[in-house]
């Protein structure tokens, strides 16, 4: 990094990842701010899943280092990103249709209180915090002991970003938040996006969608064939050239010399 610049919550450096003979990714940079949202752009085979799970400790890279907060880190497993404060939001959303709000909210932290030798679930708790939290970034539910099979996939796909917020203490990954989802409900999972960031969350946000990358991010990394093809403030450049870029086309010629890039 140059000299004045603010120290990133996220920094790979020279980051590779080989499975066999596949290279996923290739001397790969990448940073991420506080308090910014990043889109992470690229074709299917591009790398973008594969950065998320170094990232959340589900793969190590093959080479390459990772800092967090300008200290270099070893993820050797999701629980040490969530011990970071890393929660993310997969394509499958992690719940379980069977149980309900706030035992899908509390999933894996589940809070208890003890009677003599005995450990209960304190539902009194978990049902007051689970709807207080969701609240708080504008996500009414109207039982927390309604089972998630009942929800529609709007509202499936906002207990799952309302938990990842509430236990992301410094960085939401969210995987493709608006596929699959309804004008409206699209447009309540970019105010999340919006919601996430006003709580200083910083958001790497992963979507085809180059419209919605436009309305929320700050910035964008597109990848290409497991190799960066550049950064870009959301102003320097038009979602057609992110089109042509995200299918494989070079940068725009005013960024060919810059050394940023």
């Amino acid at each position: 990094m140059g000299s004045g610049l603010p120290t990133p919550l996220v920094e790979m450096r020279d980051i590779s990842r080989s499975f066999g003979h596949i290279i996923a990714l290739q001397n790969l940079d990448f940073t991420l701010y506080h308090g910014e949202v990043l889109a992470l752009l690229g074709d299917n085979g591009a790398g973008k899943s594969t950065l998320i799970k170094i990232l959340t400790g589900v793969y190590p890279p093959t080479s390459g280092h990772l800092l967090f907060d300008g200290n270099q880190v070893h993820l050797n497993s999701p629980q040490d990103a969530r011990a970071l404060g890393i929660e993310t939001v997969y394509q499958d959303l992690a719940l379980v249709p069977q149980l309900s709000i706030v035992r899908n909210f509390y999933l894996g932290r589940e809070k208890t209180k003890k009677t003599g030798p005995f450990s209960f679930l304190d539902r009194t708790t978990m049902n007051a915090e689970a709807t207080d939290a969701l609240e708080a970034i504008g996500i009414h539910i109207r039982n927390p002991e309604e089972p998630v099979a009942s929800l529609s996939g709007g509202e499936r796909q906002s207990i799952a970003i309302g938990r990842a917020v509430h236990f992301g203490s410094r960085l939401l990954i969210m995987d493709e938040p608006t596929s699959a989802l309804s004008i409206g409900e699209t447009r309540k999972v970019l105010g999340y996006i919006t919601a996430a960031k006003e709580r200083a969350l910083s958001v790497i946000f992963i979507t085809h969608n180059i419209p919605h990358v436009f309305e929320v991010a700050d910035r964008m990394t597109i990848l290409h064939h497991g190799q960066k093809v550049g950064d870009y403030n959301r102003e320097e450049v038009t979602p057609d050239e992110v089109a042509q870029m995200v299918m494989g086309g070079s940068p725009p010629d005013r960024f060919q010399n810059n050394p940023d890039l």
